[in-house]
């Protein structure tokens, strides 16, 4: 519809610039002064001439009038004319002008997202009708915001016409190329649909001579980029299915999204798989936030057991989606996503105030232990935050535990240094989770004031083999112990890795040998009978909190950051 508009448009811009071209108002006013001019003319002339050379009366000074008026209209409507074909050409080339820029990345000098859509489907209807097929690939650069953010705009800029110049140099002749906005090109190629290799050769050549490191302006630049690639063809032939230019940008950009989610710097051709999991992945999303604002989103416990006694010690809250739809639904599908949208931070809150709800009616001997995303450590007033709802809930400080992960120390070690010291001066503890999988340095581990280390499953599991012995473990234990930091072994599967664990030192201990992860209601029938229950504490209201953790103002956080 767009397109027909714009054509009866340019239809209608035409013909007006016709019509003033043959404008017959100011034609018609030249005309009729030189027909006058020269019926008034040979009246006045041959008197004119007879009282020059024979001395005879002269013309009537009524046509001589005439005639003088006769040229003024002929000059006047002649002027008139030429200048508004003058107007019109120069209208007629600002118009040709605006039009051109309308279709151009005035930036890249690429085709725009507007005129690329075109020059896709008149491509594809010419390739079509040479029995070719076309390839349409989605180029996105990636973490080309760590370039604006890094060195400015100005560099980002230059980047992006350094790398247009460059995919536009290994494109072959017939392909259109766009910028389509941002950080985001398309380029749009026939290929004989029996050799698709013919497209993944060139996008190989691309990656060569596209990517990686260059000097732009004495600043060393590191560029990679994910590709997504569709055609309208399939081992068949044409395919039905893509009938019309935005089907295959649609698919291109579906296998670009493919191309990030598998690690970027990479590319796919679109599949019918890929589809299903966009959608699933946007069915997702509707749900978390459609669970966030019905609370479906609730905490299960994890039993935590010191080994030597086998006596309960506390629990470990683990997330759950009881999705209507999807059933019980793991953290490793839900948070990664609910980290991508940038909403683990109210996801988190509510967890954790259900959670230290819960945990204010069991036993002050019990603790409580949490995990934190890293997203959530970017926050400089968390700390803050998390001890507002300690208070409110009414549980102590001392009884929480809360993990950090190693991939968190190398986001923003300042920071976390801060937000630890912060919450361990109100009786926190800080536990360093999954160790063993990251890049903790000693160094961290001697300077950051940690208060337990917990062993990942990965490397528990290897005491559950004949062997029994695991020189990872012995050598963390072995570490722990020399820090003077307590150790907890999570991945407890059967008696054997017990039984390892237990000639290793006093550990503490969690896994499915004790119990699944168990709902606040479950964890509550489980700790009734063993006189663990106590009466729950009175919520402190909003207000009252404001008085022992006053909000942040403007000006602080502002300073801080």
């Amino acid at each position: 519809m767009r397109r027909v508009s714009n054509k009866v448009a340019d239809e209608n811009t035409t013909d007006r610039f016709g019509a003033a071209e043959r404008d017959l108002i100011a034609l018609g006013i030249a005309t009729a002064a030189i027909i006058l001019f020269v019926a008034t003319g040979s009246a006045v002339l041959p008197g004119t001439l007879k009282a020059i050379f024979q001395g005879a009366t002269g013309p009537d000074s009524v046509l001589v009038t005439t005639l003088l008026l006769n040229i003024a209209l002929v000059i006047f409507g002649w002027r008139r004319y030429r200048q508004l074909t003058i107007e019109i050409s120069e209208r007629k080339r600002a118009e040709a002008h605006a039009k051109a820029l309308s279709e151009v990345d005035p930036l890249t000098g690429c085709l725009n997202r507007r005129s690329m859509a075109r020059a896709a489907e008149e491509l594809r209807t010419e390739a079509n009708a040479q029995g070719l097929a076309v390839a349409f690939a989605m180029i996105d650069l990636d973490n080309f915001k760590q370039i604006n953010d890094m060195h400015g705009h100005g560099v980002g800029d230059a980047v992006l016409v350094a790398l247009a110049d460059r995919i536009r140099g290994q494109l072959p002749k017939q392909a259109r190329l766009a910028r389509l906005g941002g950080d985001e090109f398309a380029f749009v190629s026939p290929f004989d649909g029996t050799t698709p290799e013919r497209i993944d050769d060139l996008v190989i050549r691309l990656y060569e001579h596209v990517t990686g490191q260059f000097e732009l302006d004495g600043i060393t630049i590191d560029a990679t980029m994910s590709i997504g690639i569709a055609t309208d063809h399939d081992e068949h032939g044409t395919n039905p299915l893509v009938a019309d230019a935005s089907e295959l940008m649609h698919r291109a950009d579906i296998a670009m999204y493919h191309a990030k989610k598998q690690g970027k710097n990479r590319f796919f051709w679109f599949e019918p798989t890929m589809e299903n999991e966009l959608r699933f992945r946007n069915e997702l999303e509707t749900g978390i936030r459609r669970g966030l604002h019905e609370n479906e989103f609730v905490p299960y416990y994890e039993q935590q057991i010191d080994l030597d006694s086998g006596k309960l010690v506390g629990f470990e809250m683990l997330a759950r989606w009881q999705s209507p739809q999807l059933g019980i639904v793991s953290p490793e599908i839900f948070i990664p996503i609910a980290e991508e949208m940038g909403l683990i931070g109210e996801l988190s809150d509510k967890l954790m105030a259900q959670a230290f709800a819960d945990a204010s009616e069991w036993d002050d001997a019990l603790t409580l232990s949490i995990n934190i995303s890293p997203v959530q450590l970017r926050d400089p007033w968390f700390a803050q935050k998390l001890l507002k709802l300690l208070v409110k809930q009414g549980l102590p400080p001392k009884r929480l535990e809360v993990e950090i992960t190693e991939s968190c120390l190398h986001s923003n070690i300042g920071m976390v240094r801060s937000m630890i010291t912060s919450l361990r001066n109100q009786g926190v503890k800080i536990s360093l989770d999954d160790f063993g999988t990251g890049y903790s340095s000693l160094e961290q581990l001697r300077t950051l004031p940690f208060d337990r280390l917990k062993i990942d499953r990965t490397f528990i599991g290897e005491l559950g083999n004949p062997e029994g012995r695991s020189k990872i473990v012995d050598a963390i234990i072995s570490l722990g112990r020399g820090l003077n930091m307590p150790i907890t072994a999570e991945g407890i599967e059967d008696e054997n890795i017990l039984d390892a664990l237990k000639t290793m030192g006093r550990l503490k201990g969690q896994g499915y040998l004790y119990g699944r992860p168990e709902t606040a209601e479950q964890v509550r029938d489980r700790l009734r009978p063993l006189g663990l229950l106590v009466e729950r504490r009175r919520p402190i209201q909003a207000e009252e909190t404001t008085h022992i953790f006053p909000e942040p103002s403007l000006a602080r956080m502002s300073a801080n950051q």
